[in-house]
């Protein structure tokens, strides 16, 4: 049986964006949910996972879809963010397990959205900040960015950088790291 806290959902997201401001009306959106589940007690990644969710108030830009390689007729076919929500609850546990992710920014566009569409908030409070872990178990000066600590850990990018299932996928890979060398904190 697997101990309470040896899961850990590792979330990347992708979401609507533009190479200046937002046009008029519109707001970033999550677009892609990437989740890797990893075994932290047996040490390897488990499972891959994306989730296309439908925006609402945004489209797909042409720069979006350059950094991403999402089209809006791709996410057209996704669900909407509540039942993207629901997945992440019913299928992963996401409410009952422990995640993380790079930085803050997917837990702030998560809190973002979910108040701005009466979603319930989907994960518990367990999150960590991968990309402050890192730097604190590297001693590193400044927060680098997912791929250069890949660089830095002697890892390859596996994938489509700003692909939120392969970022995940690459994220999950640093957290591995980090738990081998003993610079990772359960809960």
């Amino acid at each position: 049986m697997e101990s309470p806290l040896s899961l850990l959902n590792v979330i990347d997201v992708e979401a609507t964006c533009w190479e200046g401001q937002p046009p008029p009306g519109a707001v970033s959106e999550i677009i892609e949910i990437g989740l890797t589940v990893v075994d932290l007690d047996k040490r390897e990644r488990l499972a891959k996972h994306r989730i296309l969710v439908r925006p609402r108030r945004s489209t797909v830009s042409d720069f979006c879809t350059e950094l991403t390689g999402l089209t809006q007729e791709e996410v057209d076919t996704g669900v909407d963010f509540a039942e993207a929500c629901r997945i992440l609850v019913d299928e992963h546990r996401a409410d009952s397990r422990p995640w993380a992710s790079w930085g803050d920014y997917d837990r702030n566009q998560f809190e973002r959205q979910c108040r701005a569409t009466g979603t319930r908030y989907p994960f518990g409070q367990r999150h960590t900040n991968v990309k402050l872990r890192f730097t604190e178990a590297r001693g590193l000066r400044r927060r680098p960015g997912m791929a250069t600590a890949l660089d830095i850990a002697g890892f390859p990018l596996e994938g489509r950088h700003h692909s939120g299932a392969d970022d995940a996928w690459n994220i999950a890979a640093l957290v591995l790291d980090l738990v081998a060398k003993g610079d990772w904190r359960r809960g």
